[in-house]
């Protein structure tokens, strides 16, 4: 769908596949775009209530359909290949084709090396990187045919810095796998007009994630909510693929550039100053 020469890009009847979303950030991204009329497809495992974290991939499709979108929930598993190529399949034929590729799934892990089961490094490798590259690669042809076609991954920008490198081996090796991913799809395939672009924040973000990994409760009260990153996916979205690619983005910058100059509002506790909020990681 085009938009008409008058008016500002909207992502209405674009359509979405996304890794996990059915909650966090991923849902937060989901239900911005909804409100303009997309489609979203999720490929999620959580078919049933986790018992410690709230939302399934039902429930994340509730709220898109509530929130103005249409929605398929897929139940599978990025990590299986016979479930990413369902899962275009069936998106493309729900909606027509694909416009935007999000690669949200992701899985944290900060232990040191000595203490990171085998397992464990296995599963964000499979994750974060494989799952990364197999799902944009599935995607391609059906990008290759999108007006404006993105590929936004959530990972860092690369920094070699030893402070990262050596802060939990594992972990960095999985984020920055997804941002090597990212640049490389939009190195090979920018000549077909399909950007790709990594995307994260200056400060944490209050999400389960960040609450039983990095911090808790105390965590949370010093991080922004769901919602200024899902502004910002927004923005990258609505940019022309041709012109905004192979970039490392971070959150803030993107919405300064779009003309935000106050960020009170995306405070998680409201009335936190953003001094007082907890700097992500990865980010000097």
């Amino acid at each position: 769908m085009t938009d008409s020469p008058n008016s500002a890009p909207t992502l209405a009847g674009k359509t979405i596949l996304m890794s996990g979303g059915s909650r966090g950030i991923g849902l937060a991204i989901a239900l911005r775009a909804a409100r303009d009329g997309a489609n979203i497809a999720l490929l999620a495992k959580t078919d049933t209530p986790h018992p410690k974290l709230e939302g399934t991939v039902h429930s994340a499709a509730k709220q898109i359909r509530a929130a103005g979108g249409q929605a398929l929930p897929i139940v599978g598993d990025v990590r299986n290949d016979d479930d990413v190529t369902e899962a275009v399949l069936k998106t493309q034929g729900e909606f027509g084709g694909i416009d935007i590729v999000v690669n949200n799934a992701s899985v944290i892990d900060l232990s040191r090396s000595l203490d990171l089961p085998a397992k464990k490094y296995d599963l964000m490798q499979d994750v974060n990187v494989r799952g990364t590259f197999m799902l944009s690669r599935a995607a391609v042809p059906m990008l290759k045919d999108a007006p404006n076609p993105h590929i936004l991954s959530l990972s860092p920008p690369l920094n070699l810095s030893p402070t990262w490198l050596g802060a939990h081996t594992g972990y960095t090796l999985a984020k920055y796998g997804m941002t090597m991913v990212t640049l490389g799809l939009a190195a090979e395939f920018g000549k077909d007009g399909i950007a790709a672009n990594t995307l994260w924040p200056a400060t944490t973000i209050a999400t389960a994630a960040v609450q039983f990994a990095l911090g808790g409760d105390a965590m949370m009260k010093v991080s922004r909510t769901p919602e200024v990153y899902a502004d910002a996916a927004y923005e990258v979205f609505v940019k022309p693929a041709a012109e905004y690619t192979g970039q490392t983005l971070i959150v803030e910058d993107v919405l300064r550039d779009a003309g935000v100059t106050d960020f009170s509002r995306y405070a998680a506790v409201p009335g936190t100053p953003d001094s007082a909020l907890f700097p992500d990681i990865f980010l000097d």
